[in-house]
């Protein structure tokens, strides 16, 4: 029987211009092409399980709009169990701004909306689907009282809570604690352990401090470079296939969700991360956050 992935976090709508370069502030650029995606950290996470065949329930929060109604349409059509997405009867949908330029690098400005109202309360709401879970999945772009309270939740019934510390800020001790992985960028490590992340040697020191402060299981992501991990005394180094970027937006996402995945087939941890990395070497090569996010089948299986 498969097991259960629940998915707790934002989802958006994001409007993407691609142009040849990122401009500078008070800079007008002309000439970039336009699209419009569905996207959001939390939804693209769940949408990269759901393509790579996991089970999925996603917990998030939308406006009473055309772009949250068309979200969750959108998600149904995945495969994704859609029974805990509520609807805020004041605040809009959430809406995300990005530019990439030709090397695939990206500047992203999101308005919250619907996203900042998910509460506690509303995970409470969805304790019963929580508890039909394996593994869960969060994020940061949701208050982080509600993130702090759904782990505890979900480590007290014994499920996996993997956390994707993004975007990046401090967090608190009681937080790592209840987690069984956590999954930051080079950024993220850096603000959670003082060290500046920029090779293997810099990544295993990061990892040991953030390991130190509660968390077993580290996975450092490095782009190109790959992603390192520290599961309890044990380090291994991951190489990436090398593929040519043209949109790294919803790279990181589709390696969270490939984890879980991963692990939900009984992958052991290091094999997880190579099935992720395989996976997000797909993803950058593609525009768009969810339009990007690859299909099972195009995966070579380890």
């Amino acid at each position: 029987m498969s097991k259960n992935i629940i998915v707790i976090g934002s989802c958006n709508t994001d409007m993407v211009i691609k142009a040849d370069r990122l401009p500078i502030p008070g800079e007008t650029i002309l000439g970039g092409s336009f699209m419009m995606n569905p996207g959001g950290k939390g939804a693209n996470q769940a949408v990269a399980a759901a393509r790579l065949k996991g089970n999925v329930y996603f917990i998030a929060k939308t406006g009473n709009d055309l772009f949250g109604k068309r979200s969750v349409e959108q998600y149904e059509d995945e495969g994704i169990h859609v029974g805990n997405i509520y609807s805020d009867p004041v605040l809009p949908s959430g809406v995300a701004l990005i530019t990439v330029d030709v090397n695939g690098e990206n500047t992203i400005v999101v308005a919250s909306g619907a996203n900042a109202s998910l509460s506690p309360e509303d995970v409470q709401k969805a304790q019963s689907t929580i508890e039909k879970g394996d593994i869960l999945l969060m994020q940061l772009e949701i208050p982080i009282e509600t993130v702090e309270y759904a782990a505890q939740l979900a480590s007290e019934k014994g499920i996996k809570v993997i956390l994707n510390p993004a975007p990046a800020r401090a967090l608190s001790d009681k937080l790592l604690k209840n987690l069984y992985m956590i999954i930051p960028n080079e950024t993220e490590a850096e603000i959670l352990s003082g060290i500046k992340v920029t090779d293997w040697e810099s990544a295993r020191k990061a990892a040991d401090i953030i390991s130190h402060k509660g968390v077993d299981i580290v996975v450092i992501t490095m782009g190109s470079k790959g992603a390192f991990i520290k599961e309890g005394d044990t380090y291994h180094e991951v190489s990436v296939p090398k593929v040519k970027a043209v949109d790294t937006t919803a790279a990181g996402d589709t390696f969270c969700g490939a984890v879980c995945v991963a692990l939900s087939e009984d992958m052991n941890v290091a094999d997880a991360v190579k099935f992720a990395n395989k996976c997000a070497s797909i993803t950058v090569t593609r525009m768009g956050a969810q339009s990007s996010l690859p299909y099972r089948k195009e995966i070579n299986i380890l």
